[in-house]
């Protein structure tokens, strides 16, 4: 049976899609400015004449960006960080967030009030840093895949869902002779894959996003993931440019060179924001359900 819908109805569905296309033009015009002048000749960049399209295309960012050697080497360094730093915070993670979903566990009150009080308040840099440099741990890989392992933040939001899943399957399977552990991985696991695909998400965009870590406890080039390398190519053009303009340098020049670190600041945006582009549709559905994960549930 049609329903015939009302005037009211048809200009709210009207408001609702002028409302959804302005978002959608608030969104996606910054992300097709930034492409747009990375591939921009830096005099139209510095000018501010790119609007939407690229002004005289150019490649001059990306060969700045890919001259600097170690810029595969840090690609290959973030890949292998996001891997298997995110593995070792699934393994953490999400037993942890499991077990104090459990009511039945003596004391989980106190370890979660534990947890709540380190993710306020830490030891502090220097101290963390001592630390890691008498467990020699510095100028490692290892300290990027350590350090942080643990998320109180997402331990909350996994706990929150096994709460929420119904007590009669484990039940039933304790019923049937189902041991804990067995549980877990064959029951419990298999059914939430929704929140399995958003900590992934969660710490894999850390991961790869990452770089202060890097920048304080890894002092060598072939351990450095991207990040820090952009970071540092980043710097080293806008210190150029701006030494190039107060040395003494003919204007023409050093506004050249300021031009080409302004162009390359965009060229470093996307190199370092594509992969995750690239995947995040992919994993959109999962994101879109751990919105949902993590709110209150009557």
């Amino acid at each position: 049976m049609k329903i015939r819908e009302s005037k009211g109805d048809r200009v709210f569905e009207v408001i609702v899609y002028i409302i959804l296309c302005l978002l959608l033009l608030i969104i996606t015009y910054p992300l097709l400015y930034v492409v747009s002048c990375s591939f921009s000749d830096p005099t139209a960049v510095g000018g501010g004449k790119v609007w939407l399209l690229p002004v005289d295309p150019t490649l001059a960012g990306y060969k700045g960006v890919f001259q600097e050697k170690s810029i595969m080497s840090g690609y290959g360094n973030t890949i292998f960080y996001t891997i298997f730093g995110t593995i070792i915070n699934m393994v953490v993670t999400i037993p942890c967030g499991y077990a104090l979903s459990k009511k039945e566990i003596p004391g989980r009150n106190i370890f979660m009030a534990y947890f709540m009080i380190i993710m306020y308040f830490g030891g502090g840099l220097i101290p963390t840093f001592l630390v890691v440099k008498s467990l020699g741990l510095y100028n490692t890989r290892a300290i990027l895949l350590i350090l942080g392992a643990f998320s109180t933040y997402n331990c909350i939001i996994c706990r929150t869902f096994f709460s929420s899943l119904p007590k009669e399957l484990e039940e039933a399977a304790e019923i049937d002779g189902c041991s804990t552990y067995r549980c877990f991985f064959q029951i419990i696991l298999p059914i939430s894959q929704a929140l399995l695909g958003v900590m992934i998400l969660y710490f894999a965009i850390g991961h790869w996003n990452s770089y202060f870590n890097a920048m304080i406890y890894v002092n060598k080039d072939e351990y450095k993931p991207l990040q820090l390398i952009l970071r540092r190519l980043l710097v080293e053009a806008q210190t150029n440019a701006a030494m190039m303009e107060s040395g003494g340098a003919s204007d023409e020049f050093a506004a050249e060179q300021y031009q080409l670190a302004q162009l390359l600041k965009y060229a470093v945006i996307v190199v370092s924001s594509l992969p995750v582009m690239v995947l995040y549709p992919f994993l959109q559905k999962y994101f879109v359900k751990g919105v949902m994960i993590g709110s209150v549930k009557g």
